[in-house]
């Protein structure tokens, strides 16, 4: 592969107006070329109102990036791989691990790569942490997530409807590092999730889990949180620690840590497309699906943005 690909983005919101086109103009051999969307607007591209129009207008596009809340992910995906397009996904990448299969086999009928973009996974201290894991015997692991939704997702009700994960969007991150590093699977044991009495998702969940080898996972999400952001997790084994703190990477002056994970995210997807493949790995989305489907619910008092 050596001329420029071409991408379409719809979805622009937040994350690719911040993340996803300086990461796009920051990476070798990709164009932006076109936007789709029913309330952003960018800059020096054609900009549309739906995929189906973008796609009409510039036929020749290589790769649409979908950067829209995840109940609409699956037809825009299925549309722009019946069009021979390749797909990058924005996390989550979809709503059920049953769409996800669907997609996955649609990209390999129509050779064309589909990539599920988890941008936790990129920094340098998941590998760091990765080798780590793989040279000891692990104890157990502890991971405290807390955000503040009013900051991460300002006015932005889908969160809240199905398919909108609540507090399991920020820690579906957590998951994907956590399936990411370790050396055997993982499963889940029990979640309790706090539901607000005005809401369809968590706005906090506990998950417990265990490794194939039975070493224990406990988890701790919650969306309430005011002042700095906790990212942490703690890996546990015989007279050794390992303490992660998404966000502390060293990185290039003038860039932030999650703006590095999504340069890497994009160049993976070169690497992808380049060789031929796909990068589908549903493991975050499965413990979360895991999480609705043995949690037990306790609504607790309403919450508005």
């Amino acid at each position: 592969m050596t001329r420029q690909l071409e991408l379409g983005i719809v979805g622009f919101g937040k994350i690719a107006q911040g993340e996803h086109v300086p990461a796009i103009a920051g990476t070798a051999g990709l164009r932006l070329a076109a936007v789709a969307s029913h309330q952003g607007v960018a800059d020096g591209v054609p900009n549309y109102r739906c995929l189906a129009d973008m796609l009409a207008a510039q036929p020749d596009l290589d790769a649409i990036i979908l950067c829209q809340p995840p109940t609409a992910r699956f037809a825009a995906a299925k549309e722009a791989l019946m069009a021979g397009k390749h797909v990058f996904l924005e996390k989550p990448p979809g709503v059920t691990l049953s769409e996800i299969a669907l997609l996955r086999d649609l990209a390999d009928k129509m050779k064309v790569t589909l990539f599920a973009g988890w941008h936790s996974r990129q920094g340098d201290s998941v590998a760091r942490l990765k080798q780590w894991c793989a040279g000891r015997k692990l104890k157990s692991v502890t991971i405290e997530w807390r955000e503040d939704v009013r900051y991460w997702h300002p006015g932005q009700d889908w969160i809240w409807e199905p398919g909108g994960f609540g507090v399991m969007d920020p820690g579906i991150n957590a998951l994907s590092i956590l399936t990411e590093v370790l050396p055997e699977p993982v499963r889940l044991l029990t979640s309790r999730l706090e539901v607000p009495a005005n809401r369809a998702t968590p706005i906090g969940a506990e998950l417990t889990m265990e490794t194939s080898s039975g070493v224990p996972v406990a988890a701790l999400f919650d969306w309430r949180q005011t002042g700095p952001q906790t990212w942490r997790m703690v890996f546990e084994a015989e007279n050794d620690r390992f303490d992660f703190r998404q966000g502390e990477d060293s990185h290039p002056e003038g860039e932030t840590a999650l703006s590095s994970e999504y340069r890497a995210l994009y160049a993976r997807f070169v690497e992808l497309i380049r060789d031929g493949r796909s990068d589908v790995d549903v493991a975050p989305l499965q413990l979360v699906a895991d999480a609705f489907l043995a949690g037990r619910i306790d609504f607790v008092q309403p919450f508005d943005q």
